[in-house]
Formats: structure tokens, sequence, C-alpha cells
């Protein structure tokens, strides 16, 4: 039986040990588009949180005065439509696409929970923290965003 044969039938082409050991590689806080994105928010001056437990999902990031809630999404983990990044591997594929569904959902369920207690979810895709120049850009247009609607919620109020 060929490599090809033993992928088709679900069977993983290496060792049960080596999968397990690539696996506890793999960071769920801290990781390097994480990190990236803080270091941003910081050089443009924004104050942040990381990783607040006091509400729902646990964001990667929030800017409390703005009232933004920032997710810092891996593109193979959460789905990122149309990204080369998100491709779905060619062993087990059934268990993988249960994992994915899994994830997107609970993201959706996260995102929901949080706007319910008044706070605005963006995702930021691994993918957008490779060029930052870009990455810059969208976050000072995102927060520019925030408060111009900040600005005209205030402006309502007190007209």
């Amino acid at each position: 039986m060929s490599c090809r044969e033993d992928v088709a039938d679900g069977m993983d082409i290496i060792s049960k040990e080596r999968r397990s050991w690539n696996m506890s590689r793999i960071r769920s806080k801290d990781t390097r588009p994480e990190m990236l994105v803080r270091s941003m928010l910081e050089r443009l001056r924004y104050r942040f949180r990381v990783y607040d437990r006091n509400l729902p999902g646990k964001p990667d990031i929030v800017l409390p005065r703005r009232r933004l809630a920032l997710f810092v999404h891996g593109c193979f983990w959460h789905r990122h439509r149309n990204c080369r990044f998100a491709y779905t591997p060619k062993s087990r594929v059934r268990f993988w696409q249960k994992k994915f569904r899994e994830n997107v959902e609970r993201d959706r369920l996260k995102a929901g929970a949080l706007r319910k207690q008044g706070w605005r979810v963006r995702v930021i895709w691994e993918c957008e923290t490779r060029n930052l120049g870009l990455l810059e850009k969208r976050i000072q247009a995102m927060v520019r965003a925030l408060d111009q609607q900040n600005y005209q919620w205030r402006k309502k109020l007190t007209s």
C-alpha cells in the first residue's frame, strides 16, 4: 500500500508520537500574529488588555474604552474563507471537518455573546498580519470608524 492510499484511507503518514509532538507545538495564546497585532496597537498608542476573563470567549485583545473585542484567528483553525492557509488535510477528513465546524460555531457563539453585552467584535486573520503596512492601515481604519460611530452617537444624545 502506498502513502497516497494510506492517506485516502484516513491513516496518517507520520507516527502517532510525531503527530502528537507537532500538535503540542501549536500555541493558543501569545501566538506570533497576536504579538504582531499587540505590538502594532502599542506603536499606535492604543490602550488594550489581553484575554479578559470577565468577557465571554476571552477575546485575544480588548480595547475597553472603545468597547472593542478583537480576535486574532489562525486561518487554518478558524476557516478563513478563500484563504490559501485554510486548507483541509487529506488524512482523517471527517475528523477535520467536524473539528473546523465546531471551531467556527464556537467563534459565532462567542461573538454573539459579546455583542449582546454591547461589545463590537472584529477578527484579524493570521494572513493579514503578514503585511505590517496593511495591518497598520486596517487597525487605524477600524478604530477610526468606531470612534466616528461613537462621536455620532454622542452627538445624537446631546441634540
